[in-house]
């Protein structure tokens, strides 16, 4: 893929055992074993796969917060690797990144307003509060969030799914190029989820790529037309979505499937 935005190749990572310090011959966990794929400018990709599948240290690794051991993560046509300290943080900021916990990832003293604009501050600087402010208003508009909560404390006052809502806004708040969605709508009802998913997708339409992790065969389906299947750390499938989940050939992914009550046309 010709003038890809991000372009990962053979990324591995191995951890130590759970209470080792160090590596011995067999003491290690392999989260991620030779992951390979791009995603271009204005594109969805969802990786599929089940808790502890190596879904979240992918996201992880992507932001250069996880060193790979081997194989690479080339952000903007250069890897973290080769990028000083000060060029990692620069490109980071190009990032946006929702968490899979919306209970951890919300500052706990600030207001709604405070968590989502947060980010504007920090990098554009308590001279343009005030824009930074009406944006995120747009923001928590746009998500739905009542009015009414958003000068309430965002980690004390809200419901989980409220809480995914703020953490969408706050990672759109800087127009990120590349968006890095772990659950972004676990916690959402129906109704919402859809709604959470149409302000990513209007995003994506003007430009932003996105890589979602769910989880959720259906969402994946909904959100993008390529996926891959991540299974104990590899991908066992790729390719178009509607494809992977109507006719899967590995045994992983149709046994997912077959965990759904039903699989519903779009």
């Amino acid at each position: 893929m010709n003038g890809a935005l991000l372009s990962v190749k053979d990324l591995s990572v191995v951890f130590p055992e759970r209470g080792k310090r160090f590596f011995r011959h067999g003491d290690c966990v392999r989260a991620l074993e030779s992951v390979s794929f791009e995603l271009a400018r204005g594109e969805t990709l969802s990786v599929v796969g089940e808790s502890g599948s190596g879904k979240t240290t992918l996201l992880r690794s992507l932001l250069g917060l996880i060193p790979p051991t081997g194989g690479s993560v080339e952000l903007y046509g250069r890897s973290f690797q080769s990028m000083t300290d000060l060029e990692r943080v620069r490109a980071r900021r190009g990032c946006g990144y929702v968490l899979q916990d919306p209970y951890g990832a919300l500052p706990p003293t600030l207001t709604v307003t405070g968590a989502v604009t947060e980010p504007w501050n920090i990098v554009r600087g308590h001279s343009g509060r005030e824009a930074g402010i009406a944006k995120a208003r747009e923001l928590l508009d746009e998500l739905k969030l009542p009015e009414s909560l958003w000068g309430e404390r965002a980690r004390y006052s809200l419901s989980g799914g409220q809480r995914q809502r703020v953490a969408v806004a706050r990672a759109l708040i800087l127009d990120p190029e590349l968006l890095l969605c772990d659950e972004p709508t676990a916690m959402q009802d129906v109704s919402t989820r859809a709604e959470v998913l149409e302000v990513l997708n209007r995003r994506v339409r003007a430009g932003m790529s996105m890589v979602l992790v769910t989880h959720d065969l259906l969402l994946a389906r909904r959100a993008a037309k390529r996926a891959i299947v991540l299974h104990k750390g590899r991908i066992i499938e790729s390719g178009d979505t509607a494809t992977l989940l109507e006719r899967p050939s590995h045994s992983y992914t149709k046994a997912l499937l077959a965990a759904l009550p039903r699989l519903q046309p779009l």
